[in-house]
């Protein structure tokens, strides 16, 4: 594909990155929005990341399957509609209040997900050189997570729940209620949006033979295995970063919590420009992986070793904004932004370098991978309720980029397994 030719394709990709971004983050908001209404356990409400991260793992495979029979276009529309239907199941899961029911319809949202982002992250790795290719993801993360700052502020604006900690019955059921027109507006935006893409110029990918290749099972290539698991590492922090922000500071008394993912997305946001300033003129993709991992385990240090009480790193990053007051311990867990937006937008070129026609199953191992959503953020719940300690518990997360960090200095390099 040309240069000329990749701009509308960009352009397209670029909105589809907007709506995973929005879609996506708005479960960090709707964790403490869900504890209330539903009347659940912290540990409960982290249910809310396992359903929609589980699809990933559930789905992956047969939408790779689909998307080998109808193409990455079609493919990317009709992951769209599915999303639409999901979005559409929360009008029933707000008029009954069910918990069971939103966990349905947040799956189905996941599995929508799914589809489009097993068709759209090896499109955009495949629209210019390989070495490239994390700038342009990077451009891709700049919109997603420029939405994942979005989404947070438009669910506190939309949605009122300060002063309702302790709501009755009747009350709860009017909260629910406020869901259904805002998601009644995204189902028709998606529908509109997959008939955009079902009509759009995007080009079908196609991939060259290779006889060496072609007969290898994907388990075969050990850069693309090994990548998988640094990515569910990878997003199980990433996720446990922005979803369990406002449930942290909820905890430690901190006001209007449901609009904290917004500062996580926000430092992602920073992490990404800079690669797209630097990737790959000034900084190689694994440079990139391997200073992204340090500076996580940094950052958790951070949080595990900080005052919450203290506020002196919130007053010099952000003290201009009237909220100086946000703790340093929370604003250490903001700050994982950091680290985290550029392990995604290196790791994917990285594994899949030269696989041909096996980018899509690849890709679908690679997509499997965001189950590390689903279950390290519900590990860490778990592990914040046996201690008694959520502040302590977010070190675990140092595993996370140790495994990040193995990928960046030896994973990606391997050709073959050895022992």
């Amino acid at each position: 594909m040309s240069r000329k030719s990749s701009l509308m394709p960009m352009v397209i990709i670029g909105i589809l990155f907007f709506i995973f971004g929005f879609v996506t983050w708005l479960n960090g908001s709707l964790i403490p929005f869900l504890k209330i209404i539903c009347e659940l356990s912290d540990f409960e409400a982290l249910f809310v990341t396992f359903a929609f991260y589980i699809a990933y793992t559930v789905m992956a495979l047969p939408m790779a399957s689909i998307l080998e029979r109808v193409g990455y276009k079609k493919g990317m529309s009709l992951g769209l509609v599915v999303m639409g239907l999901g979005s559409l199941l929360f009008i029933p899961a707000a008029l009954s209040g069910e918990y069971a029911i939103f966990l349905g319809a947040l799956f189905t949202l996941g599995s929508g997900l799914t589809l489009l982002q097993t068709a759209s992250n090896p499109y955009i790795v495949l629209l210019g050189p390989q070495e490239s290719a994390a700038m342009r993801i990077s451009i891709m993360g700049l919109i997603n997570k420029s939405a994942g700052v979005l989404a947070p502020l438009l669910f506190s604006a939309v949605v009122v729940l300060h002063g309702v900690d302790a709501p009755s019955s009747e009350s709860r059921e009017l909260l629910a209620q406020q869901l259904i027109k805002p998601y009644i507006i995204m189902a028709c935006m998606l529908f509109g949006l997959a008939l955009f893409v079902k009509l759009s110029s995007l080009q079908e990918v196609t991939f060259k033979s290779n006889d060496t290749y072609d007969s290898l099972s994907i388990f075969a290539f050990p850069r693309v295995v090994l990548g998988a698991v640094a990515l569910f590492f990878y997003v199980g922090i990433e996720v446990i970063a922005g979803d369990t922000i406002g449930l942290y500071a909820q905890n430690i008394g901190f006001a209007n919590a449901t609009a904290l993912t917004s500062y996580t997305m926000a430092f992602m946001v920073i992490a990404y420009i800079a690669g797209v300033l630097l990737i790959p003129k000034y900084l190689s993709q694994k440079s990139a992986l391997i200073g992204s991992s340090l500076l996580g385990i940094f950052f958790l240090l951070g949080v595990a070793l900080s005052d919450t009480n203290s506020d002196s790193i919130a007053s010099f990053l952000w003290g201009w904004s009237g909220i100086a007051t946000l703790p340093n311990s929370v604003t250490f867990v903001a700050l994982l932004g950091l680290s985290n937006a550029l392990v995604w937008p290196t790791i994917w070129p990285l594994a899949l370098e030269g696989l041909g026609r096996h980018t899509p199953k690849a890709s679908a191992l690679l997509i499997m991978s965001i189950a590390g959503g689903a279950l390290l953020p519900l590990a860490f719940g778990k592990i914040a309720e046996w201690s008694g300690d959520m502040q302590g518990s977010y070190l675990y997360g140092i595993l996370c980029y140790g495994v990040i960090l193995f990928y960046g200095i030896k994973g990606h390099t391997m050709g073959r397994w050895s022992l």
